[in-house]
């Protein structure tokens, strides 16, 4: 007998030895000890999600029901520091019935629009300067110095030269917002044109490319890290630079809600508006993470495990 028939009877006899034991149940393959580790590892990384945000909601119930009870029994002076219920009934009342400047929606909206435009310029002017500075070390000994410079000087006292210059229009809040936006986005762009690692240069140029094209793939997505994570605090530097400006002059904006809101002594008014731009903000930053993660779905998740 060949060796492959007796293995064919040795496969049918235990095949028949497992109906024989077990007749009224259907013959299945072991599971296999990767998928059971995989799936355990869903579900953990599933539980410590919802862990983590329902400790948020807890914090967070936990200030906003101290903050409710401390004003109500006169701890703290309610006309300073306003409650959470009457910033929420403010936040109604614009929601319902706008606000003097108009509806509450083109408030979020016109800030919205200065902070993104504000964005965009001081991300686009960050990134190409950071990595041509980065890549031509001439290039950034002679404006090292002056970059030194414009970084120390306090940005925000900027804010009223701007309105000086463009007046209370949109045109001000996009210059507030690009110079705060700016000096971020630079520093990490340029940091990241510094770190790119040599050999993969060297072998780019061993193949034959150009400073063109090794600046275009493999300096700047090398650099997409860098530049990814100086994003997220960016945008909360335009929103600063819209609202201040707005704060100081404007026609609309959430800033105008918080300047018209403590020249009416409305403490109300002036979180409720606070409130909303942190819900803006969180939208934003919410937006930037998903791409991100969709950017960097190559990475290995073990960097992020933590979070």
């Amino acid at each position: 007998m060949s060796l492959e028939s007796v293995n064919s009877v040795d496969s049918v006899d235990s095949v028949d030895a497992a109906a024989s034991l077990a007749p009224d149940e259907p013959f299945k393959l072991p599971a296999h000890p990767a998928g059971g580790r995989t799936a355990a590892r869903v579900k953990a990384v599933r539980r410590r999600r919802l862990t983590v945000y329902a400790a948020r909601l807890l914090v967070l119930a936990v200030v906003l029901g101290a903050w409710e009870l401390t004003a109500r029994n006169g701890i703290i002076d309610p006309f300073n520091f306003s409650m959470p219920s009457r910033i929420w009934d403010q936040i109604v009342q614009w929601t319902l019935h706008g606000t003097p400047q108009g509806s509450l929606g083109e408030q979020i909206w016109y800030t919205l629009y200065e902070a993104l435009l504000g964005w965009v310029f001081g991300v686009a002017g960050g990134v190409v300067l950071g990595i041509a500075l980065g890549r031509v070390r001439f290039l950034a000994d002679v404006f090292s110095p002056y970059i030194k410079v414009l970084n120390a000087l306090p940005r925000i006292a900027l804010v009223p030269v701007f309105l000086i210059l463009f007046g209370l229009g949109p045109a001000s809040k996009v210059a507030s917002a690009v110079v705060l936006v700016f000096f971020p986005v630079f520093f990490n762009a340029f940091q990241g044109a510094r770190e790119v690692d040599r050999n993969l240069v060297a072998n780019a140029r061993i193949l034959g490319a150009s400073n063109r094209r090794v600046t275009l793939q493999v300096v700047i997505p090398s650099a997409t890290s860098w530049i990814f994570t100086s994003l997220h605090v960016s945008f909360g530097f335009a929103l600063i630079g819209a609202i201040v400006g707005e704060y100081l002059g404007a026609a609309k904006g959430i800033g105008l809600l918080v300047s018209a809101s403590q020249g009416t002594f409305n403490t109300a008014g002036v979180y409720a508006a606070m409130a909303i731009l942190a819900v803006v903000a969180l939208l934003a930053e919410s937006l930037l993470t998903f791409a991100e993660k969709k950017l960097f779905r190559w990475k290995p998740g073990g960097s992020g495990a933590g979070e």
